[in-house]
């Protein structure tokens, strides 16, 4: 058995047989954040939509947590409360390892680069990624995509928050996953150019994929400004739209 659960933007449980693996864990309420951009997008606060009714059943079910980065749409103070309160063993990036301690998280697992390391009875291996495509990548910090192989031997690529690299190239070509999860908001700040792919580069990604596309991180932060429609609408022009699943908030996808 594999089931994603998508809850909202980058937060998902991935669900086997033995284990609910929860990943980038935004848990606050609508709008408890602020606006990540105020004149390019509506200065929304953040989030701008609510977790889905069946979040608090899902979340029951974890038993291990995935944190790619420490930017606040990924990891916030309730997604804090909810992993300290329960204890959740957490595997993240060496680099984040420090910060997540002082927070009083239970790390278990710290990963470099493109070193491969157990996982719940599977193997697990950090990716690089870049944050933003010229300057606007490095005041972005450090990101950790991860590529997972499950114990029933399916492989899964969270990309995180990336533009298109030789990187995500390496990973999609050489290590062909069976399931690839993409943020394609098209986030951008009211300065510089995009912090993630483009409609462009999501395009060259789903073609290069070997297996299926989940696409995340839309409709929930108020700085991505594609929609689920629109994002249809263009892998559809390209004939793309049969190898990507585009999951609304709550969604299970069975594989």
């Amino acid at each position: 058995m594999l089931k994603i659960h998508h809850l909202r933007n980058a937060t998902m449980i991935i669900e086997t047989n033995d284990h609910a693996i929860l990943i980038d864990p935004m848990l606050g309420a609508k709008g408890s954040l602020p606006p990540f951009a105020f004149f390019r997008h509506k200065a929304k606060k953040n989030p701008t939509v609510h977790l889905p009714e069946n979040s608090t059943e899902l979340l029951k079910k974890v038993n291990h947590c995935l944190i790619t980065h420490l930017h606040p749409d990924h990891i916030d103070n309730e997604g804090v409360k909810f992993l300290k309160s329960r204890n959740i063993p957490v595997t993240c990036s060496i680099k984040d390892e420090k910060n997540l301690r002082k927070r009083g998280l239970n790390i278990v697992q710290s990963l470099t680069y493109w070193s491969k390391e157990p996982f719940l009875n599977g193997t697990i291996e950090g990716i690089p990624a870049k944050h933003g495509y010229g300057f606007v990548s490095k005041p972005m910090g450090n990101v950790m995509g991860f590529y997972i192989t499950l114990s029933n031997g399916k492989t899964i690529y969270l990309t995180s928050d990336t533009i298109y690299t030789n990187d995500v190239n390496k990973v999609l070509n050489e290590y062909k996953p069976d399931i690839s999860v993409l943020p394609c908001g098209e986030a951008r700040f009211d300065l510089f150019r995009h912090l993630i792919m483009t409609k462009k580069n999501i395009l060259n990604f789903v073609k290069n994929s070997p297996g299926i596309t989940v696409a995340n991180h839309l409709e929930s932060i108020n700085h991505c400004p594609l929609t689920r429609s629109q994002l249809e609408a263009t892998l559809k022009e390209h004939g793309l739209l049969k190898k990507v699943i585009i999951p609304k908030d709550g969604d299970t996808i069975s594989f």
